[in-house]
């Protein structure tokens, strides 16, 4: 099928998922994950009405964002982990940051962002799994640190994002998906504006959105398997 064709079946899918819910369609946006796929990839999507893309690598994207400069109302948000040295750029070319674990890499991102005299976007990435691949902050520390990215002037915490162990079975994933929910419920008794849910892939969304998603990161049912050369940095 072609991304024009999967984008539209995927669409269905997240309408068919809130129905049977009982939320509004209009609450879950969808996030093409255009990593390790070429700036064409991205812009057939685009031409099909896709406007909110997720790219794991900063040098990847930077890469291909000569190729992307015309496509002024889509938003671009780095999704994998983001390594110090790396925060300047990634506040220069993406639109918001979905995997920030630390302060450190927070206070970066808020210095940089303020030099370019610009609001940054962020989620917290909260690690729920054991799995030693997994990137995160672990769950007694997300107040500590929501506290402390407050203070900051030029980031903003709009929500928790985190990635379960893959399996077969969406299934799995439902409790991770229900303890995020969880903290995002404490976190926004503090922190009012902390209110996104970034959860839930191609094998798995429509559990996440049961649980109370409000981005679903879909990448292989859009675009198929990976084929762009992957970088080896973050």
């Amino acid at each position: 099928m072609s991304i024009n064709e999967n984008i539209a079946r995927v669409k269905q899918e997240i309408a068919t998922a809130c129905q049977q819910t009982g939320r509004n369609e209009s609450d879950v946006a969808l996030m093409a994950v255009s990593k390790v796929h070429p700036a064409e990839a991205i812009l057939e999507a685009y031409e099909a009405g896709q406007r909110l893309f997720g790219e794991n690598r900063v040098q990847e994207f930077e890469q291909k964002s000569a190729t992307l400069t015309g496509l002024h109302d889509a938003a671009f948000h780095l999704i994998g982990p983001l390594q110090s040295n790396k925060t300047n750029k990634a506040a220069e070319l993406f639109d918001a940051i979905d995997a920030v674990d630390s302060l450190k890499i927070a206070q970066r991102l808020d210095a940089a962002a303020k030099a370019r005299n610009k609001r940054l976007p962020i989620l917290i990435e909260v690690k729920l799994s054991h799995e030693e691949s997994k990137h995160g902050i672990a769950p007694p520390e997300l107040p500590a640190l929501l506290d402390a990215i407050g203070e900051l002037t030029s980031v903003e915490v709009s929500g928790l994002m985190t990635v379960p162990p893959w399996s077969e079975d969406a299934e799995t994933a439902r409790p991770y998906f229900s303890e995020l929910r969880r903290l995002r419920d404490e976190a926004v008794k503090k922190h009012p504006r902390v209110t996104q849910l970034s959860m839930g892939m191609s094998n798995d969304f429509r559990v996440a959105i049961e649980e109370g998603s409000t981005c679903v990161r879909v990448g292989t049912a859009i675009f198929g398997k990976r084929i762009y050369p992957a970088a080896n940095e973050s």
